[in-house]
């Protein structure tokens, strides 16, 4: 089930620029269908033999009706206009909660065979093989192509005699789709985009398109120069001395290293997170950079790689940082987002040596570049150098920041002005550089509110619980709220840490469902656990994550680092895990009772965009007030013993293996 859920965001994303920045989209889609699948555990029909069928009518939908995006205009298939947002994606919301409900309902059924607490054990064993199978699949750059067979292979060791042969001829319909398009696009899979490579164009350049979009172009240095001369603008503006020691955050195929090197860089260590892009360089760029020795290449997260590092440079480049894609299924933060953060800068200065400059370059928003000015402005104590070159798509356009700790030393006539109203810097707690004002844009705020109406009507038609038992599991769709805001706030502070990677990003998500399998064995074998002092536990470590922030820990050693973020990190999750399993053992439906807790998530996944008015600190408020209302609406009989309803509900056989 969440290997699928995983496969999902990944391919939509993929596909749908509509999603790009919003697969909390997807996300919300797929803990509704898994809930709906609890909560209907008990119709008669087999939801779970219908996967195969909702699988392939999902992939279709992806393959036929994609939305890509080119000069700033969204196009489908072939060219051919593309479906329109109000219409892509309640259709993919529709389908991706159709499918993790037919997932959920297989899951569901095994579920309540046995005790609640071995039931969620097995759970979440099965979450961390689904973690690995794609972290493998991640690490072997797998096309979709192999996700649907390992799919295909997980679905027929689980319905086993039950399996028809219209289940494999729809698996087999659904794995030729994603193979012939695989075949016919060529793509590139990386941990991180569907990469597109097209062929060398009149102008010279050879376009890499990522998740459907333009992202960036291989040049010759002399086509660079002539046809993209805001790459040299920092080169004319720093000192004629030799530029030993220069380091590019962004190489990606190697334009910007290529010119280094040209320019007489000496050492130029070239930091690309994707791995894919930098073998692209490495494999067509003409000038051939990276096959030059003075050049170092690092696959790996820009800002983990300053602050693991004490090399001291003559010239520092951001060039072109824009990952168009977010680093976890949910929350808001993107690859690069930490890299233009106030603390990111202040790293970037402690690297400069003396007479060194630091330089950045994009097509820029008019109010995410007087974010990036300002905070330039507010770190090196003078306004950066500024060059404006053609016009981008919409109202963006290029432009280039060149700053130094000496002022004096920059050859500079025109520099930054102020406006009038300033836009609120990015900091580590705030990494959001590409919010507009203070709060979520009108699109957000609509559409989070639909999705949350949206869902509340669904489950209300269609998920087959009764008021009562609603109302006596209330605490557990809290905690579900609860829990998921902490994982958010635990991948958010291991990227800062650790670097926005997917194999990060992977960690911690099996570190998350680790320390959930530890509180069940825990649960297990300690009877009596109050839940007074569990709750006691959660707030000091809350307390604790909210006085220890991670810019503190970024000063430690690596392994102490590690060690005092993987306790402050699980420590609430850990203790808000203790709570769940003390009072889940004691449910009578643990069927209906789990797919409340994930129905909790809907609303968890909704609340995380809070973070971008109060910043991912914030989120400990918001986390301490929803275990608040667990704790208010909790069973007096909850913890120990099962309540009057539960024990009805027990007797009448809702686990007959047990």
């Amino acid at each position: 089930m969440l290997f699928v859920e995983l496969a999902l965001i990944r391919l939509i994303a993929a596909h749908n620029v509509y999603v790009r920045y919003f697969t909390n989209f997807v996300l919300i889609a797929s803990f509704l269908g898994i809930g709906l699948g609890f909560l209907r555990a008990n119709s008669k029909r087999d939801a779970f033999s219908s996967l195969p069928f909702l699988l392939l009518l999902s992939f279709a939908f992806v393959m036929l009706f994609p939305v890509g995006q080119r000069s700033g205009a969204t196009h489908g298939a072939f060219g051919m206009p593309s479906l329109p947002v109000w219409l892509s994606l309640p259709l993919i919301f529709i389908l991706v909660t159709l499918v993790m409900m037919a997932s959920a309902a297989g899951v569901a059924r095994a579920f309540a065979t046995f005790r609640p607490l071995h039931a969620y054990r097995l759970d979440i064993i099965g979450s961390i093989l689904g973690i690995i199978l794609f972290t493998i699949a991640s690490i072997l750059r797998l096309p979709p192509v192999a996700w649907v067979l390992a799919v295909a292979v997980l679905f027929g060791a689980t319905i086993g005699r039950r399996a028809r042969p219209s289940h494999w001829v729809a698996l087999g319909l659904a794995t030729a789709l994603l193979g012939v398009q695989w075949q016919i696009s060529d793509d590139l899979w990386s941990p991180y985009y569907r990469v597109d490579v097209e062929g060398r164009q009149r102008d010279g350049r050879t376009p890499i398109f990522v998740n459907g979009s333009p992202h960036q172009s291989i040049w010759t240095l002399e086509d660079l120069v002539r046809e993209q001369p805001f790459y040299g603008y920092p080169y004319r503006h720093i000192p004629d001395n030799p530029l030993d020691e220069v380091l590019i955050v962004g190489a990606g195929s190697g334009n910007d290293v290529a010119l280094a090197l040209a320019r007489g860089a000496g050492h130029v260590d070239a930091v690309e997170i994707d791995p894919i892009l930098q073998e692209l360089g490495r494999e067509r760029h003409p000038n051939g950079p990276y096959q030059d020795p003075r050049a170092h290449a690092h696959v790996e997260d820009g800002r983990a790689f300053l602050e693991r590092n004490d090399r001291r440079y003559d010239l520092i480049l951001f060039a072109l940082p824009d990952s168009l894609v977010l680093v976890a299924g949910q929350g808001s933060l993107r690859l690069e987002s930490f890299l233009f953060t106030r603390e990111a800068f202040e790293a970037v200065r402690t690297h400069l040596k003396p007479g060194g400059a630091f330089s950045m370059y994009n097509y820029y928003r008019p109010d995410v570049f007087d974010r990036y000015a300002a905070t330039l402005t507010e770190v090196f104590g003078s306004r950066p150098c500024l060059d404006v070159g053609e016009p981008g798509a919409g109202a963006n356009y290029q432009a280039v920041l060149t700053i130094a700790a000496q002022p004096d030393v920059l050859r500079c006539s025109t520099f930054w002005v102020p406006p009038q109203d300033v836009p609120r810097l990015a900091t580590d707690n705030y990494p959001f550089p590409y919010a507009q004002g203070w709060g979520l844009s009108t699109f957000y705020v609509v559409s989070l509110a639909s999705l949350l109406l949206g869902s509340a009507f669904v489950i209300r038609r269609f998920g087959q619980v009764e008021v009562a038992d609603a109302r006596r599991y209330l605490d557990l769709f809290f905690m579900g709220a609860a829990f998921l805001l902490l994982e958010t706030k635990s991948i958010v502070q291991f990227a800062l840490l650790f670097g926005t990677t997917w194999l990060v990003n992977s960690l911690v998500f099996a570190g998350i469902l680790l320390s959930v399998l530890l509180a069940i064995e825990v649960a297990e074998r300690v009877d009596r656990l109050r839940p007074e002092l569990l709750y006691a536990a959660l707030v000091v470590s809350l307390g604790v994550a909210w006085v220890v922030s991670p810019e503190q820990l970024l000063g430690l050693s690596p392994v102490t680092r590690f060690i005092a973020a993987t306790t402050i990190t699980f420590a609430p999750i850990l203790f808000g895990n203790l709570i769940f399993a003390q009072r889940f053992r004691s449910v009578g439906s643990s069927t209906t009772a789990f797919g409340i807790n994930l129905l909790g998530a809907i609303l968890g996944g909704v609340l995380e965009y809070s973070s971008v008015v109060l910043g991912y600190r914030g989120l400990i408020l918001v986390v301490a007030a929803a275990y608040t209302a667990a704790y208010l609406l909790r069973p007096a009989s909850s913890v120990n013993h099962t309540s009057r309803g539960d024990a009805v509900e027990a007797v009448r056989g809702v686990y007959p293996s047990n």
